[in-house]
């Protein structure tokens, strides 16, 4: 028998609010967090718009914000959406915590750079149309912050989570592109599982809103350019989405194995029945036309969960409002559920809070979490003209209130990547 792993803590920082509870109520109330770009002048870009996180501040985490002068936006986050996980549960409190077996397994992404100084220093070190190496080089070292340079690491948010919560057991971090944490999710879960932890802080954080991400993903055509209405324009699966939104935010959750949970009196918000995990050995940025990597993850989560699909009660979908991703998702959730997945719930949550990257996965799990709570499913806003090519039963703009035990939390990533994830209600 596989140890049985259950949520204790839970903990958010995104555009739709920085606690659980009122993203939960943004998103019931299918509220948009999507605005035109703050961070930095995009009045140039294609792309003019983001779902940008508001209102947070570091100190509000950490008594000493000092120590995180040289932390960008993705660690910070981190920090908040780790702490309140951290709150929720107790664990650190408990009496008999043992350090060493309490790891984090993060799927963070990468810190964002300091761009106005790089361009200066392309600028700066060009020779008739080259940059000369050898100056940019030497420029770049004299002029450069090296603690903010090592803040950009994707692993170092598992580093300071770790330092700041004493925990001394397993420590990753993966980056699987948009797969990321729900990917974190599964693997902290079978650390859990066969026995090299008890506990394990896990979930992802991001920031891609700066003009390196915002270019690299308009060049890719991947954004929506709907400048005339960003609240509209993240539309997951209907016939007029012209590509995703770009968010950030962080998403954790505390795993813990259950006899572990019962022992200290621990809350319980579920169980992670279920994980699968492929590769569409495809191509770099397109994923397989047919969703065989999809189908073949979601089947996987499902058997781990030795469960049927109509035991699935709600699917929440990656759903980035990009013409392909929605269409071949389509076809997986039909062919990784079967019949079922013609009629089953799905929503995308990432309508009103855009694409958090890294940290989609661990936000829509906790979704999951608090639909199977409330029996309230959210809604995939915006949606406005179905399209043939994907007959899903998208909870159209409105939430939907129904009783589940189950979720299905799919997260597909760019290379190929696909993770999904049971969620259920605990039963004894």
């Amino acid at each position: 028998m596989k140890r049985r792993v259950v949520v204790t803590g839970i903990g958010c920082i995104t555009p739709l609010g920085n606690t659980v509870e009122s993203m939960w109520g943004k998103l019931r109330e299918g509220e948009s967090g999507v605005d035109n770009i703050s961070h930095f002048d995009a009045s140039n870009f294609p792309t003019r718009f983001a779902a940008e996180v508001n209102d947070f501040l570091l100190e509000d985490y950490v008594k000493d914000v000092t120590r995180f002068a040289d932390a960008g936006r993705n660690i910070r986050f981190a920090i908040g959406a780790a702490t309140q996980a951290i709150n929720d549960s107790g664990l650190t409190d408990a009496a008999g915590f043992n350090p060493a077996q309490f790891g984090v397994y993060l799927g963070a992404g990468e810190g964002q750079q300091d761009f106005m100084q790089f361009m200066h220093l392309v600028a700066d070190s060009q020779e008739e149309g080259v940059v000369n190496q050898e100056k940019f080089t030497h420029d770049f070292l004299a002029r450069m912050n090296p603690q903010f340079e090592m803040e950009l690491e994707p692993n170092m948010a598992a580093a300071h989570l770790a330092s700041l919560f004493n925990a001394q057991g397993p420590n990753l971090n993966c980056l699987t592109a948009c797969a990321a944490s729900s990917q974190a999710i599964g693997e902290a879960t079978e650390i859990i599982r066969r026995g090299d932890a008890d506990a394990m802080l896990s979930g992802g954080a991001h920031s891609m809103i700066h003009p390196f991400g915002v270019t690299g993903f308009n060049l890719l055509t991947a954004l929506s350019e709907r400048n005339d209405s960003p609240a509209t324009a993240s539309r997951p699966f209907d016939l007029n989405r012209d590509g995703f939104v770009l968010g950030e935010g962080a998403g954790m959750v505390i795993l813990e194995e259950l006899e572990h949970a019962k022992v200290r009196g621990a809350q319980i918000y579920g169980e992670i029945s279920g994980y699968g995990s492929s590769a569409d050995a495809f191509r770099i940025t397109d994923i397989h036309p047919e969703g065989r990597g999809a189908i073949s993850c979601i089947k996987m989560a499902l058997d781990d969960a030795r469960m049927n699909p109509e035991e699935i009660g709600y699917v929440n979908a990656h759903g980035t409002s990009t013409k392909v991703n929605d269409r071949v998702e389509t076809l997986a959730i039909k062919g990784g559920l079967g019949e079922h997945g013609k009629s089953v719930p799905v929503s995308s949550i990432k309508s009103m809070m855009g694409h958090l990257i890294a940290a989609a996965g661990s936000v829509e799990a906790i979704t999951c979490l608090m639909a199977i709570r409330d029996g309230v499913l959210p809604p995939t806003i915006n949606y406005e003209t179905p399209d043939p090519d994907c007959d899903l039963d998208c909870i159209p703009n409105e939430a939907r209130e129904t009783s589940i035990q189950a979720a299905l939390s799919n997260s597909f990533g760019f290379g190929g990547q696909n993770i999904s994830l049971v969620i259920s209600a605990y039963a004894a």
